[in-house]
């Protein structure tokens, strides 16, 4: 955050070697300890943390102009799942055309541009390298601010492109191939860690039983698909750590039960399609549970009667089903992103850098990129009361 009466000034950020400084195209000034609105900017986003390569055009006046992604998903899928260095190679082939097309399609040009913003983190870190390198490259040929943006950050804030955002404060639920958290928001980066897997994530979970039925990568939608095939109640699976106070998950125990039911099917000579889809629907019944479990008792600890849903498994219908209905008995409300922006996108990086840069906040001259980084180290910047989306 930056404070009163250092606008000519500079503050490190030593946990995530960022710095922050005062954008020049920023007009905002600050009288009184007061932060008056600034000028509309042109957002250039930049997603290349795994295996999808996104970018979007975001202007803070109008919203999101313009979109688009290319999905590695047929490349790895030969693999079983993602290889880092073919990853980064494709980024470096797709990324500069896919941003010379947004900028066409929003109608635009490089030199209306005012920000660019890239995942610096968590993620691949070769792949994160790609797109803060070519951040950096635009950013200083063009002559304006970078920033390196924290991936779950923007999944976090994705549901905010919608047309009915949710209003601060409330319980976000983070659930994606490599996270599965519960965090209190109270606004742009101001997050308070209230629970989190501690071995394998869901989506990770997903992931490994879909390769244990023989299904391609990615795994998680292939088993939601697979399990709208199965029996309910043919198999119960556990729900993990719901028996116990506390609203960390765990998922491993639940995937090597699956491997044991698989392996108990293979050995009785019945592993059948249907018996498939049957495995299918109690683990993914299991992983709705155990969410929805969560969920509903971090609603009723902070209070808070708005839940947002995100990240590539909130995707998922029958979790986004269970969530409404719990959230109905509660009187709270579910949020989340149209399916497209619930896997990693550029737009979500573009709204939450443009958040951000208005804030004031730039890399500077370094390329940032955090393999691993922890969300609630990010500083505030009191999002919720300049933009009065607050109770």
């Amino acid at each position: 955050m930056i404070a009163p009466g250092r606008c000519q000034g500079q503050c490190l950020f030593d946990e995530t070697a960022f710095r922050f400084r005062v954008s020049a195209k920023m007009r905002s000034v600050l009288i009184h300890g007061n932060l008056m609105r600034p000028d509309p900017m042109l957002i250039l986003g930049i997603e290349t943390s795994c295996d999808e390569t996104g970018v979007a055009l975001f202007d803070t006046d109008k919203g999101l102009l313009a979109h688009a992604l290319f999905s590695q998903i047929d490349m790895h899928a030969d693999y079983g799942g993602v290889v880092p260095e073919l990853a980064s190679r494709d980024h470096v082939r797709k990324l500069l055309p896919l941003c010379d097309q947004v900028i066409a399609d929003a109608g635009c040009t490089r030199k209306d541009i005012d920000g660019i913003a890239y995942t610096a983190g968590p993620g691949l870190v070769g792949a994160l390298m790609v797109g803060g390198s070519v951040a950096h490259a635009l950013g200083f040929s063009l002559g304006v601010p970078v920033l390196g943006v924290h991936h779950m950050e923007g999944h976090l804030l994705a549901p905010m492109l919608e047309d009915n955002p949710p209003a601060f404060p409330f319980v976000a639920l983070l659930v994606s191939g490599g996270h599965t958290q519960l965090v209190r928001v109270d606004g742009i980066g101001e997050y308070e860690m209230l629970g989190e897997s501690v071995d394998d994530a869901a989506g990770e979970a997903f992931d490994k039983t879909a390769k244990m039925l023989g299904l391609d990568y990615p795994g998680g939608p292939r088993v939601a698909a697979l399990a709208e095939k199965g029996v309910p109640d043919r198999y119960r699976f556990p729900r993990p750590m719901t028996d116990r106070p506390g609203l960390d998950f765990s998922f491993s125990g639940l995937k090597t039960y699956t491997l044991n039911t698989v392996n108990a099917a293979i050995d009785a000579g019945g592993f059948s399609e249907q018996v498939k889809a049957d495995i299918a629907l109690a683990f993914e019944a299991a992983v709705v549970d155990t969410l929805t479990i969560k969920c509903r008792r971090a609603l009723e600890q902070t209070g808070c009667r708005r839940l947002v849903i995100a990240g590539g498994v909130s995707a998922n219908k029958r979790l986004r089903a269970g969530l409404e209905k719990m959230a109905r008995k509660l009187k709270a409300h579910v949020f989340y992103a149209r399916p497209e922006f619930c896997t990693d996108n550029g737009a979500m990086i573009a709204y939450a850098g443009a958040q951000r840069m208005l804030a004031g906040q730039q890399d500077g001259e370094r390329i940032v990129a955090v393999p691993r980084w922890p969300m609630n180290t990010l500083p505030p910047i009191n999002e919720a009361r300049r933009t009065g989306l607050v109770d």
